[in-house]
């Protein structure tokens, strides 16, 4: 009897070893599912989702410690034309370009997200209007600048960015909308730049 109380003991400490190994698993699993749900399938940026989020954090950071954050939104110009001369696979390469363009040329303090299709939004922190308006005219140079080719295809790459500064938005939605409403007065206004 009391062998069998030992076997019984030793099953048991198995089965408890077992299902905290699976615990775990699912636990990185959905670790890994999170970061994904904030992350953009195709680009190395946040999606929407996760740039809201942290857009959220950040206009509560800076109202509470009285910092300027400015936010810019870029929007590629033509950028059907890369679709439908080359395919998608075409325009996804230029997508993944552009972000990591983006990445490059910002600070580790600011943020970068993609809006969707060919939206990109960019948070600076610790920057006003006039450093957002500066650092927007060196992107849109990095932009044309910025070789892009497809399969002995070239193209070439412009954009159009909207920046507005931290004030008293609501909520983050309405600074990126502010945002792309200024982008769109630039496009409209046919310059590439803020």
């Amino acid at each position: 009897m009391v062998e069998l109380l030992a076997g019984d003991r030793s099953a048991l400490l198995a089965q408890i070893e077992q299902l905290c190994n699976e615990v775990e698993i699912l636990r990185a699993r959905a670790e890994r599912a999170e970061a994904l749900a904030d992350h953009d399938v195709l680009t190395p940026t946040l999606n929407r989702r996760g740039f809201l989020d942290n857009l959220t954090r950040i206009m509560a950071y800076c109202r509470r410690h009285g910092q300027d954050a400015t936010l810019l939104y870029l929007d590629l110009d033509d950028f059907k034309q890369i679709n439908d001369r080359s395919g998608h696979p075409a325009g996804d390469a230029a997508l993944i370009t552009v972000a990591n363009l983006l990445l490059h040329e910002m600070r580790e303090s600011d943020t970068v997200g993609r809006m969707g299709g060919d939206e990109f939004c960019i948070v600076m922190m610790n920057a006003d209007e006039e450093a957002a308006r500066h650092k927007a005219d060196e992107l849109m140079h990095s932009l044309r600048t910025t070789p892009f080719n497809w399969q002995g295809q070239s193209y070439s790459l412009s954009g159009s960015i909207g920046v507005r500064t931290l004030g008293e938005q609501a909520d983050p939605e309405t600074w990126v909308a502010e945002a792309d409403a200024a982008m769109w007065l630039r496009k409209g206004a046919g310059t590439a730049k803020n």
